[in-house]
């Protein structure tokens, strides 16, 4: 995939570009936008090269229809998988790993926009998103046990807990149970439940595009960067990337603007 931002067009999710801000809709709404083996990799792909597009600045993903996402798809995923080698299923597991791998290096934050059912891989998504809108009625389950699975897939033993807690996370793994949007919101895995989740999801991408990107894209490599590190390394990290911050254009103008009390004008430069 050759991305840029105003003439992808994309097999298997819609895409729209303004503003800085991408949106990525997901695009099966008569089967609650289930994932297949060519959707997780246009999307790992997709999310590989933004790591390469300065001129997105913020990406939405969502679900069109009312729902966010169903999972992998039981005819076009599942069934196949119980046919499949093991080669053929280590290729898979690796290649679901790559997109929240993909999700979480590319540089600019992933706000997830959830509405209805966000199910299996489709929490995942959310999951893997660095921030997550809700609108009321989503419902989300990391269903794996409930077809034989391990909670232990795409990352979800690793990142859930340090969203929302051991014990909580373990729940969900464990019993595959939803989670409702309520029950999230106090949990902290949402950080917000809204009417107009997505109309919310556009103001907060708008607001983040128009800040220091240079400086978001190192907010959110610290983040990661720092998950299994002393605090002692991590002041030490941090010195490091906010001294790269000080030499940006960002910094100089926000100052000047200051100063002068003016809004500052962010280039992400």
């Amino acid at each position: 995939m050759s991305l840029h931002p105003n003439t992808l067009e994309p097999t298997h999710f819609l895409w729209s570009f303004a503003d800085g801000v991408a949106t990525v809709t997901l695009n099966r709404p008569e089967r609650k936008n289930p994932l297949t083996f060519e959707s997780y990799a246009e999307l790992r792909d997709l999310f590989r090269e933004l790591e390469h597009t300065s001129e997105v600045k913020v990406v939405i993903l969502t679900g069109a229809g009312g729902n966010f996402c169903s999972g992998g798809d039981v005819h076009e995923i599942i069934g196949p998988l119980t046919r499949m080698d093991a080669t053929g299923l280590d290729g898979f597991t690796r290649m679901t790993g790559d997109l929240v791998r993909a999700m979480r290096a590319c540089p600019q934050p992933v706000i997830a926009a959830v509405e209805g059912v966000c199910a299996g891989a489709g929490a995942i998504l959310a999951m893997a998103s660095d921030l997550r809108i809700a609108a009321p009625d989503a419902k989300t389950a990391f269903l794996f046990t409930r077809v034989g699975l391990s909670g232990a897939d795409m990352g979800a033993c690793a990142i859930l807990p340090r969203i929302i807690g051991h014990g909580r996370a373990a729940e969900l793994l464990f019993t595959g149970r939803a989670m409702s949007a309520d029950e999230g919101e106090r949990w902290g895995f949402w950080n917000r439940v809204t009417d107009d989740a997505q109309g919310e999801a556009m103001v907060l991408a708008r607001s983040l595009a128009n800040g220091p990107t240079l400086a978001h894209a190192i907010t959110k490599r610290q983040l990661d960067a720092e998950w299994n590190v002393s605090v002692e390394t991590a002041l030490d990290m941090e010195a490091e990337a906010q001294a790269e911050c000080m030499q940006t254009n960002d910094f100089r103008r926000a100052y000047e603007a200051f100063a002068a009390k003016r809004v500052p004008e962010f280039k992400g430069d």
